[in-house]
C-alpha cells in the first residue's frame, strides 16, 4: 500500500492540528475526510459563527468536514463506517470513545504535545513551561482506554530555553509535531499497521509520580507573589502569550487596576520589601518584589487595552513605592 491509497480521516481543531493536516495534504497522503468541533459563536451577541482552524484549512483543501455536536452520535458513527477508513490520526482534539478510535484496521494514533508519560492532559505546554521544564517533545501513540495512556510510536525530543515561553514552544512542536505525523504514518505504511509500539510503563513504571498537564482556567493564572522570583518568572512564560498570566495592581487610594502580564527579567538580590511591593523609577521600569528578588515587566496589558512595553505603561499611568501588585 502506497501512501495515496493509504485512507486516513485527521480529527484537530486549532492552529497546532492545522499544520499537520497540512503536512498530509502536501505531502500526497489520501486524507479522506477532516474531522472538527462545531462552529463557534463569537461576537459580542454571538450573532456569528467562527470556524476551527483545522475547519478552514480543511475547506481552502477542497476537503469534506464533519462537525459532529457528541462523538457518540449514531449517525456520526455511521458516517465515519462509510468511509472504511485505514487509519485516523487526531491532533488536538478530544477524547475518542471507544467505537471510534477502534474502528480502522490500522488503528487511531495522536500526536501530544510532550514526552508521554510527562505531562499528560489538556496543557501540556504551557504546564512544562510553568515547571521550569528545559526539555519536552512531541510523542505519537496508539489511542487506548485513558487520557494519552497508549503505547507509544515515536518522540522527538525539543530543548527549551529559559527565555523561551509557551508561545516558541508551541511553534516549534507544531512544526515538529508535523513531520512526526508524517513519519509515524509511513512506518505504519511500511509495516502494514503492525509497527512496534513501547507501552508507556516502560518509560516510568510509576506514572503516577510523573508531572500532569490539567486544563488551566483564568484563575489558575493568577500570579502568587509570595513565590521565589524563578518559580514566578517560569510561571508568567508558561502561560504568555495565552492565555497569560494576571494579577491586580493596586493604587495608594485602593483603586485596582487588573494587567495581564507577558514578559519579566528576573533579579536575583536580598530586600526587605513585601512581596508584591513596587519598585519603579516612574519612567523605565517597574520592579516587584518576590520572596527573593524582584520581576522587572518587560510587557503588560491592561483590562481594555492594548499590550504594551513597561516604560509605554509608565508615560500613561504613573506609579511610585506606594502602589503594589497583589
Amino acid at each position: 500500500m502506497t501512501k495515496d491509497e493509504l485512507k486516513i480521516v485527521f480529527m484537530g481543531t486549532p492552529d497546532f492540528a492545522v499544520a499537520s493536516l497540512r503536512a498530509l495534504v502536501e505531502g500526497g497522503y489520501c486524507v479522506a475526510d477532516v474531522v472538527t468541533m462545531p462552529d463557534k459563536a463569537v461576537g459580542r451577541h454571538g450573532s456569528v459563527l467562527q470556524a476551527s482552524a483545522v475547519k478552514q484549512y480543511a475547506v481552502s483543501a477542497g476537503l469534506p468536514v464533519l462537525q459532529p455536536e457528541r462523538l457518540r452520535d449514531e449517525s456520526f458513527i455511521r458516517e465515519l463506517q462509510a468511509l472504511r477508513a485505514d487509519l485516523q490520526v487526531v491532533v488536538a482534539f478530544r477524547m475518542l470513545p471507544e467505537v471510534i478510535w477502534d474502528m480502522p484496521r490500522f488503528g487511531t494514533f495522536n500526536l501530544h504535545a510532550s514526552l508521554l508519560p510527562r505531562y499528560r492532559g489538556a496543557a501540556p505546554i504551557n504546564r512544562a513551561i510553568m515547571n521550569g521544564e528545559t526539555e519536552t517533545g512531541v510523542t505519537t501513540f496508539f489511542l487506548a482506554h485513558g487520557m494519552d495512556t497508549g503505547r507509544i510510536i515515536r518522540q522527538r525530543r525539543l530543548p527549551v530555553a529559559e527565555t523561551d515561553d509557551a508561545g516558541t514552544v508551541h511553534d516549534a512542536l507544531m512544526t515538529m509535531g508535523a513531520t512526526l505525523v508524517t513519519e509515524t504514518v509511513d512506518i505504519l505504511i511500511a509495516e502494514d499497521g503492525n509497527v512496534e509500539s513501547i507501552p508507556q510503563e516502560a518509560f516510568c513504571k510509576d506514572t503516577g509520580e510523573l508531572p500532569t498537564a490539567p486544563k488551566i482556567f483564568t484563575e489558575t493564572c493568577r500570579i502568587n507573589w509570595q513565590q521565589p522570583t524563578d518559580h514566578i518568572y517560569n510561571f508568567i512564560r508558561g502561560l504568555s502569550p495565552y492565555p497569560a498570566a494576571w494579577t491586580e495592581l493596586i493604587a495608594p487610594n485602593g483603586r485596582r487596576l487588573s494587567a495581564k502580564i507577558f514578559q519579566t527579567a528576573k533579579y536575583l538580590e536580598t530586600h526587605t520589601l513585601h512581596p508584591g511591593s513596587v519598585r519603579t523609577d516612574g519612567k523605565h521600569f517597574i520592579d516587584i518584589a518576590t520572596t527573593d528578588g524582584f520581576l522587572r515587566i518587560l510587557s503588560l496589558q491592561l483590562s481594555g487595552k492594548k499590550r504594551m512595553p513597561a516604560n509605554d505603561f509608565l508615560n500613561g499611568t504613573k506609579i511610585d513605592g506606594a502602589w503594589r501588585f497583589e
